[in-house]
């Protein structure tokens, strides 16, 4: 019974041991992964990364890990020579295999959502200001100068957000003033409504669907071989 009172305690110690010496190589590889995510041809503000799954250290003897969380913030690309600024965007990546030499790591498979805040949409806007206008829809406040007349008005308007071929933000307003009138509708429009592509993500991501928030413009995100470094 003492041998075994013994066996046992030195199997607790061992555990421990184990256990504190691989909780400590997840903390050093976060820190390094964080360093190595690359976002093609992008600024970035900051990245955190979190290794899931338990051990750690057998997952990297495979060479392939469960699932990596990362959250990038501020990714500033330019797309048709205008900046877009991604406030921030979260992803869980799953398989994520390790490569030349753990310098390189590729996921079979992510999804996440990617967030552009109002104020980032507003910059990157002709002159008009954009906030959230409630039901799904966003509001639209700008200028609109050369009406006949009038000269200049400012209006604002409730505008449709959609995701055009996979890498552009469109803003169309579900009506504007002088609609139908032939020239003005089209001067209003021309002020009101615009389009911006979304800048670089990482390879092997894509954006899905888009969905305006009371924080932001919400895009799904999703991919496959979603390559992080090397």
């Amino acid at each position: 019974m003492r041998a075994l009172r013994i066996l046992l305690i030195v199997v607790v110690v061992l555990a421990g041991v184990f256990i504190a010496v691989d909780r400590a190589a997840v903390y050093f590889a976060e820190s390094e992964a964080a360093d190595r995510v690359v976002v093609s041809g992008a600024r970035t503000g900051s990245t955190d990364v979190s290794i899931k799954g338990f051990p750690f250290l057998t997952q990297v003897a495979g060479s392939e890990l469960d699932e990596v969380d990362v959250k990038v913030t501020g990714i500033e690309a330019t797309a048709g020579g205008r900046v877009l600024r991604i406030s921030s965007m979260e992803a869980e990546l799953h398989q994520v295999r390790l490569t030349d030499g753990f310098s390189g790591a590729t996921a079979t498979r992510a999804s996440g959502t990617a967030v552009i805040s109002y104020q980032d949409l507003t910059k990157a806007a002709d002159g008009v200001v954009v906030e959230y206008g409630g039901n799904g829809k966003v509001k639209v406040t700008g200028t609109v100068t050369g009406i006949p007349v009038v000269g200049a008005v400012t209006r604002s308007v409730l505008s449709t957000v959609t995701l055009v071929d996979g890498h552009t933000v469109r803003v169309h307003a579900d009506k504007v003033p002088g609609e139908g009138i032939p020239g003005l509708e089209k001067l209003v429009r021309e002020k009101i409504d615009f389009e911006r592509e979304v800048g670089k993500l990482p390879n092997g991501l894509k954006l899905e669907k888009i969905q305006p928030t009371a924080a932001g413009l919400e895009i799904s995100v999703t991919g496959t071989d979603v390559r992080l470094a090397g």
